[in-house]
């Protein structure tokens, strides 16, 4: 049996759990900034599930099941997760950066199927073993993974199919939701977390360990106007602040914008642990 989402919630190891786990989505954002940004917001996080997970689901004797600009389009609109525009945008993009490929034909000349490059699978691999991690840490799981060289393509199409169907994924809260639109507001938020101390998890003002905009927004590769402005409107909402001079002393989050991203990292593991039990069975041990 997979964990549940109120087991994950309350285990008293998440904390320490997730700080590990942000701290690696930063080395690996570090690795890559501009294949990273696949991911930057949530509808391109999303997006970017859809297309693995029909790849994932292709069957090359199929040309109707291959994974195509016009499927992924229809996909994408099916699941209200972008405008037709918006979702052609991001197919262009992925091939000019070369992280998507047309691959040969082999039934119809007018059908171009694609396909992830090599390199675009790692990072997603990459994702995957950090939360793999995590739940290791919680109940076991990563040896599994690491031992099946199909394991990515068995788990990340079910993975698609829980963050789609998951009301807490798509309309997350206030301050979560506020950075899901920020480009790398995903990157930002695991940025903050990464820097806080789970013993300080009571405080009312939980340090960070940010001090400076400037260097912050720079390592992300964002306009440090905007991100001023995004942090301003968390700010205003209550959800961060500075602990002396704000742009020039540490940053601290509130224990409500705290337990918001717990609780958004509770649900998605909750949804990969049911992804990789149904993936794998009795193989899982659990």
């Amino acid at each position: 049996m997979a964990l549940t989402l109120e087991e994950i919630a309350a285990h008293p190891a998440l904390h320490r759990c997730v700080r590990v786990q942000a701290q690696a989505m930063n080395q690996t954002y570090e690795t890559n900034p501009r294949l990273s940004s696949v991911f930057a917001t949530q509808q391109r996080w999303l997006m970017a599930h859809i297309g693995l997970a029909l790849h994932f689901r292709r069957e090359p004797d199929d040309y109707r099941k291959e994974l195509t600009a016009a499927r992924f389009i229809d996909v994408i609109r099916q699941n209200s997760v972008a405008s037709r525009n918006t979702a052609d945008a991001f197919i262009k993009e992925m091939l000019h950066y070369g992280f998507i490929e047309y691959v040969p034909a082999t039934q119809d000349g007018r059908i171009r199927p694609l396909q992830p490059s090599v390199a675009s699978l790692e990072p997603v691999t990459l994702w995957l073993m950090a939360h793999l991690h995590t739940l290791d840490s919680l109940d076991g799981r990563l040896a599994l993974f690491l031992s099946r060289p199909d394991a990515l393509a068995m788990v990340q199409p079910r993975i698609a199919d829980g963050l789609l169907s998951s009301n807490p994924v798509r309309e997350p809260r206030q301050t979560f939701s506020l950075f899901t639109w920020l480009n790398n507001g995903g990157v930002v938020m695991d940025w903050l977390i990464a820097g806080v101390d789970p013993d300080h998890a009571g405080l009312d003002r939980i340090p960070t360990g940010i001090v400076s905009i400037g260097d912050f927004a720079k390592w992300l590769k964002l306009s440090r106007t905007h991100l001023a402005r995004k942090l301003r409107d968390a700010e205003d909402l209550g959800s961060i602040g500075w602990l002396g001079q704000r742009g020039n002393s540490v940053m601290w989050v509130s224990p409500d914008f705290y337990q918001e991203y717990m609780s958004a990292q509770a649900v998605k593991l909750a949804i990969m642990d049911a992804a990789f039990a149904e993936a794998f069975g009795s193989a899982a041990g659990h």
